[in-house]
């Protein structure tokens, strides 16, 4: 007979959840096993790379089936296998609750150490965020000094290449449809130049001038300009993921011998990297902090991409037991 989550993670946790279609979170206690940072309290017997008091996080994934080739080669978030870190099942038969809760329990190999000279609060969205445009800009060769990147959409992703495409030493141009993103895209963000991307005249000018773009646009919006911008041999990299299929038109990249690829977050041996060069280069994220009573409220802002440019609830200062 199966053993009941109780069981099996006698661990009790106290946190939010949704637990409806209606998507609102409400006080849940549970026994269990997003981007989560904290300081480890306790290690297992056969832990080797973590101690008790060491900062660490946890990103979108929490398990694999570590035998396929993606999992011997270090790409885990491709495995066929995956299992998220929330709503997901786990290798036991037990449900992953995410983040949202005092405590959490993860294998070792899917935590990362942080760096000691980031705030945890800052740095918590590039397991998710910062992975995501990492991981292609090295796998690509999109990250070399001297070399044009374009970031099109400037939100949690975007934001976030902006960062490490200037770490990288490149010349990074934010290309956008809100002309008033412009001066936080140069003046705080650091990049060099800023394309409207409903400007014909803008792109235009700005047309056989990029190595390589960054889309993270997860609403339906035109390929042709963006292929357009690409010198030849140009890269352009998906990391949006918009709910319906984009038009896809092939000519102007058989004339460049261009490329248009996608990718998905990263393995954990690159996600250690991707923090580690955070740590190097002091890259964080922009943030809002929220309690925890704020979380449907900030739910709500998300909808309407109210927020610069990720939320972060303080669970550890801000969650009470009901």
């Amino acid at each position: 007979m199966s053993k009941s989550a109780e069981e099996v993670h006698p661990t009790k946790a106290f946190g939010l959840a949704a637990r409806d279609s209606s998507g609102v979170l409400s006080p849940f206690k549970f026994s269990r096993r997003h981007e989560i940072v904290g300081v480890v309290t306790e290690v297992g017997c056969k832990v080797k790379k973590f101690k008790v008091g060491d900062k660490v996080g946890v990103g979108c994934m929490v398990g694999a089936c570590h035998s396929c080739d993606n999992c011997n080669n270090d790409l885990e978030n491709y495995c066929p296998k995956l299992i998220f870190t929330y709503n997901a099942t786990y290798h036991d038969g037990t449900r992953t609750f995410g983040g949202y809760s005092d405590v959490m329990v993860a294998n070792e190999r899917y935590i990362v150490l942080m760096p000691e000279n980031l705030p945890l609060d800052a740095a918590a969205p590039l397991l998710c965020a910062g992975i995501t445009v990492y991981s292609p800009m090295i796998y690509y060769g999109l990250c070399k000094p001297n070399l044009h990147l374009g970031v099109v959409g400037l939100g949690g992703l975007g934001h976030v290449a902006v960062k490490f495409g200037k770490a990288f030493g490149m010349k990074v141009t934010v290309i956008s449809t809100s002309p008033s993103k412009e001066k936080e895209a140069t003046e705080h963000l650091g990049a060099d130049s800023f394309l409207i991307s409903r400007n014909s005249g803008q792109m235009q000018a700005a047309m056989g001038t990029m190595d390589g773009i960054i889309d993270t646009v997860s609403s339906v919006h035109p390929l042709l300009p963006l292929i357009g911008l690409l010198k030849c041999n140009g890269k352009l990299i998906m990391v949006g993921a918009p709910e319906k299929p984009l038009e896809l038109p092939i000519f102007p990249f058989l004339s460049g011998r261009k490329v248009i690829a996608g990718s998905l977050m990263g393995g954990m041996k690159e996600t250690q990297e991707m923090i580690d060069f955070a740590g190097k280069h002091n890259i964080t994220a922009n943030i809002e902090v929220i309690p925890m009573d704020y979380v449907n409220t900030a739910m709500e802002r998300l909808a309407r991409a109210d927020v610069k440019y990720r939320f972060v609830i303080d669970v550890g200062n801000t969650l009470t037991i009901a």
